[in-house]
């Protein structure tokens, strides 16, 4: 058991939520005005963790907050202060925990894949009328999508990226990804694998600490705008400048920044692993 004394996780707590306030304020702003953001608002839309249980500070299993009192849900109060109940949640979250380690241990063991050229965003286009953002306009016509796509190929081994394809796109994918084969698929030069690191951090909360959550969160925005700017969206009115993937110049620019994201994401995953091992190895009996 680590403790933190009342100072220093006032200070954590603290700190950890004027970093997400940053990220939040606009966001709650456009839904109060009934307004959406195709990059800023995508990590609160599309995964279910709500901003005001992400600014909510976690210091993880195994630690003791001295002098604190009442906490919150899931705490238990000690002579000493309080620390979260670990017995009573561990077990709920068993199976999640058990199937994302094994998840993060095989995409931690392969070599990053470079070659997709995020055409994933590209082929949930492809050849339809129904634009899954369609507030935004698309910066090549229908038919030079469509072109770009069926010369290129599509390799996307994300399956949550793989089922918001068309009809018509899932048989030009090299792959056929399903949800039970995630783990034999998974690679860590994928930007929605890489950006799924904060939805297996905050499924895991509060057991996990809330700054590698943040962390997690943080890496997986800079991540989005690449996938947005990397699409056949025009976001140039949004400030966005496009990585135009159709040419070869654009080709090499996202494989380098896929790159670096691979690189950065794999500190991440290797503490989130470890964190999840630990987990694991606990003994609540």
């Amino acid at each position: 058991m680590r403790t933190l004394d009342r100072q220093e996780w006032q200070d954590r707590a603290a700190a950890h939520e004027r970093r997400v306030d940053g990220w939040t304020a606009g966001h709650l702003q456009r839904r109060k005005a009934g307004r959406a953001h195709p990059v800023e608002d995508f990590l609160f839309t599309y995964y279910g963790q709500r901003p005001g249980r992400l600014r909510q500070w976690h210091p993880g299993a195994g630690v003791l907050l001295l002098e604190a009192v009442d906490y919150g849900p899931g705490y238990l109060n000690v002579p000493e202060g309080a620390t979260l109940d670990v017995a009573a949640i561990l077990p709920k979250r068993m199976a999640l925990l058990e199937y994302t380690t094994a998840l993060l241990a095989a995409t931690a063991s392969r070599p990053a894949q470079l070659g997709c050229f995020g055409l994933h965003e590209w082929a949930m286009v492809y050849r339809t009328e129904e634009i899954r953002h369609s507030s935004q306009p698309l910066r090549l016509p229908p038919e030079r999508i469509a072109e770009v796509v069926e010369r290129r190929g599509v390799r996307c081994s994300h399956f949550d990226a793989f089922r918001f394809f068309t009809e018509p796109a899932r048989p030009l994918n090299v792959l056929q990804p399903t949800r039970e084969a995630q783990v034999e698929l998974e690679q860590p030069g994928c930007l929605h694998a890489n950006m799924d690191l904060y939805k297996w951090a905050y499924k895991l909360s509060p057991l996990i600490s809330s700054d590698l959550v943040a962390d997690c969160f943080a890496l997986a925005r800079e991540i989005r705008e690449v996938d947005m700017r990397a699409s056949p969206y025009d976001l140039a009115a949004l400030g966005y400048r496009p990585i135009a993937i159709e040419s070869a110049e654009g080709r090499t620019e996202y494989a380098a920044t896929q790159r670096a994201f691979s690189e950065r994401a794999a500190p991440l995953r290797a503490r989130l692993l470890d964190a999840c091992r630990d987990l694991m190895n606990l003994d609540i009996s």
